[in-house]
């Protein structure tokens, strides 16, 4: 009883407004230290992988990288398009344009073929990451063009305006999981605890940790650079493991004031909380954080700061656990003892505290199959899972590329028609070259063969244009390709030039580099990317797993059970993603439209993520089960007596963690929602089908095998009239 949680526990119960206060000044100095040096975002050189992140950087060198740039598109209202007034809009537009300083150039207009739409292309400045910032200036010429000429339909679209367009979404679908996630979450926490102020407790913590992680992030960001999804994984990962957290804590506050029958004061009980579900916090949050960070192998900025947004809040909700709720419970356990006391006093009955068993006839009914055919139980419940995994065969795992997002985005909508009106304008490949000065002229040739080659292709639109660095030494070769990014037929022509083309030609000219970038090919090396990644991530993460298991209870049985019932809760998980996000049959239902693909980012974030929340109720469930094993109970009584005990606080948990993931499904990102289903796929399937069928019947079976190689050792001294759990109980 004098380990460091117990110790953080017994100074905050001691000292409570103090801890209360020394929270809040926490969390303010995080937000002030957030604001002071604001978030590095990253840059487009931190997002480059494969052949096309080599291209892009050899063309960043010499000065030719790409351009960010919006289209303009000048129509009629109704009817035919007036060429003279298209035109004058179109210089109207040239001239507002050219004086903006974020803009580089303006292209000369366009008419589409059936000569219904003039389009106007204007070049940004700067990095391309960053041109969804300057954005607004062009929108509003755009929109004073439109209104000096009121006969014509002006809009614009591009990938500034795009991305800006799914930031603002992404905002707007964020607000709209908070007004779902946080009702269910105390209505749910109400039914728990039966009391608004306990129900309080947790997502008050949850949202103060948030809070602090955002402005932790941060300053986090300058180290790791933010990709833009920090605030989005804080917000659903911190809701869910803070009011996890605390609710495996308070839950056991409860069961031990219930236990003692009022001989046991706040502190007292605060700290024998803090023995036990305090300990099993700590090593759970430890597990998420060391999970987690096997993101960082995967080489992606993306993931690196989904890794540290994860990471941040789950240390500080950690931290919260720890130091603020034992104060919290502290003070709201002296007011409920003078409410007893005024009670008393006026000769009413003492009220009655709930939680001390969190059993159940509920829970029997579930254990029964577990308790009396575990061997049925194991094989129907590992049946059925592998029956989930059977749809990963057909997996296929593509980049959501732009053509990808919602069409409730206005500049989408403008997109489409763009591509409709202008087919030859839907892709540009970028072929670089880099060699030696004095091979200037064989690097020409050898582009303007690439060329021919192209313009004879179908897949091509014939449509080409050559720049030379001012060096000499770089050459850029733009192709275009009559069809959409995520089309076959546009992964097939950057296969025809990377396969066949450039070795055949470029591929001669001695110490040349060269390359193929774009859109298309972003799209397709990115997910080779996270395959080569995903064994080693996978690999560490099952490493990491097995470790932490066998450092928390001492066995390597339950190491590897641990290991197993990851592997397979997850790859169920996925199997229903690709059933259900790959088909067409639950687009109503769901209010998405197929892309026949999933997410690159969703298989290994999967992975990461739920193997660190596994370990929650893996602790939470075994830690109960050990310390039932320690004060001399047989393990079959054991199993059953301490997933009985834990199992309403694990599922209260669960109900929690599936709405907060649950809510993502409503977003409008593709991405974003098959994380969303997959994540509260794998929580359910976890905790109501992993632990509570294949667990217990896998250790019943086992039987004292189970804690090999290391058997716990009963207390010396167990007295039935003890109202606290054994100093030795622990999760070590």
């Amino acid at each position: 009883m004098n380990s460091l949680t117990v110790r953080m526990a017994r100074w905050s119960a001691r000292h409570p407004w103090r801890a209360i206060a020394g929270w809040l000044v926490f969390v303010a100095l995080c937000l002030a230290a957030g604001s002071a040096v604001g978030t590095n975002s990253a840059k487009t050189a931190d997002y480059r992988v494969g052949e096309a992140g080599r291209a892009e950087a050899l063309a960043a060198e010499a000065g030719l990288e790409r351009r960010a740039t919006e289209q303009v598109l000048i129509s009629a209202r109704s009817g035919a398009l007036d060429r003279g007034a298209a035109e004058a809009a179109a210089e109207d537009l040239t001239a507002r344009m050219e004086r903006l300083p974020d803009v580089a150039g303006v292209a000369a207009p366009l008419l589409s073929e059936n000569r219904s739409i003039l389009m106007v292309e204007v070049a940004l400045r700067g990095e391309e990451r960053d041109a969804k910032d300057k954005v607004d200036a062009l929108v509003e010429q755009t929109a004073a063009v439109e209104r000096s000429h009121p006969g014509l339909r002006i809009e614009e679209t591009g990938s500034p305006s795009i991305s800006k367009g799914v930031d603002q979404q992404r905002s707007d679908d964020l607000a709209l999981s908070e007004a779902i996630t946080l009702p269910v979450t105390l209505i749910t926490l109400l039914v728990v605890f039966g009391s608004v102020t306990m129900a309080g407790v947790p997502l008050l913590l949850a949202l103060s940790s948030i809070a602090a992680a955002i402005g932790l992030s941060m300053v986090a960001s300058h180290v790791s650079p933010d990709a833009g999804v920090g605030t989005n994984v804080i917000l659903m990962i911190g809701l869910a493991v803070g009011v996890d957290y605390t609710l495996f804590y308070l839950k056991r506050e409860r069961e031990e004031r219930a236990r003692s029958g009022g001989r046991l004061g706040p502190e007292a009980l605060v700290e024998l909380a803090a023995a036990t579900s305090g300990r099993a916090v700590v090593v759970s949050g430890l597990a998420v954080v060391v999970s987690t960070a096997m993101l960082y192998l995967a080489s992606d900025v993306i993931f690196s700061s989904l890794a540290t947004g994860t990471i941040v809040v789950v240390l500080v909700a950690v931290a919260s656990s720890l130091t603020a709720l034992p104060a919290l419970l502290v003070r709201l356990g002296k007011r409920a003892e003078r409410r007893e006391r005024r009670r008393a006093e006026r000769g009413r009955p003492a009220r009655r505290v709930r939680g001390r068993d969190g059993g159940g006839r509920v829970w029997a009914a579930l254990l029964r199959p577990a308790a009396r055919h575990p061997l049925a139980t194991l094989c129907v419940s590992v049946l059925a899972l592998l029956a989930l995994v059977l749809p990963l065969a057909g997996l296929k795992i593509t980049e959501m590329s732009r053509d990808t997002h919602s069409r409730d985005i206005p500049a989408m909508r403008v997109y489409d028609r763009l591509n409709e009106a202008f087919p030859e304008q839907r892709v540009t490949h970028q072929v670089v070259v880099r060699a030696d000065a004095s091979r200037a002229d064989d690097v020409t040739s050898a582009l303007r063969e690439v060329a021919r080659l192209a313009d004879a292709d179908r897949l091509f639109t014939g449509t080409s244009r050559t720049r030379t660095s001012a060096d000499q030494r770089t050459g850029v070769l733009e192709l275009r390709v009559p069809h959409l990014g995520n089309s076959d037929q546009a992964y097939d022509s950057l296969d025809r030039l990377r396969d066949d083309f450039l070795p055949a030609t470029v591929g001669r000219i001695d110490g040349a580099e060269f390359g193929v970038t774009g859109d298309v090919a972003r799209y397709a090396d990115y997910p080779a990317h996270q395959n080569g990644k995903l064994p080693l991530v996978l690999g560490a993460l099952l490493l990491v797993t097995f470790v932490m298991t066998v450092y928390a209870f001492r066995s390597v049985v339950l190491g590897l059970i641990g290991v197993v019932l990851n592997l397979l809760s997850a790859a169920a998980a996925l199997g229903l993603l690709v059933l259900v996000f790959q088909g067409s049959w639950a687009e109503g239902l769901l209010d998405f439209h197929s892309t026949g693909s999933i997410g690159s980012r969703v298989p290994l974030f999967l992975f990461v993520i739920l193997f660190g929340l596994s370990m929650d109720y893996q602790v939470f469930v075994v830690s109960r089960i050990r310390e039932a094993a320690l004060a001399g109970v047989p393990t079959r009584q054991a199993v059953l007596d301490g997933i009985r005990s834990s199992a309403s606080v694990v599922t209260s948990a669960a109900v929690v963690m599936t709405t907060v993931f649950a809510s993502f499904v409503f977003l409008h990102i593709i991405e974003m929602k098959q994380i969303g289903f997959v994540l509260a796929a794998a929580v359910l399937l976890d905790a109501f089908v992993i632990r509570i069928l294949v667990l217990p019947s896998a250790m019943l079976l086992l039987g004292e095998a189970t804690w090999w190689p290391a058997r716990p050792r009963p207390a010396a001294a167990v007295s039935e009239k003890r109202s606290a759990p054994p100093a030795t109980a622990d999760v070590r």
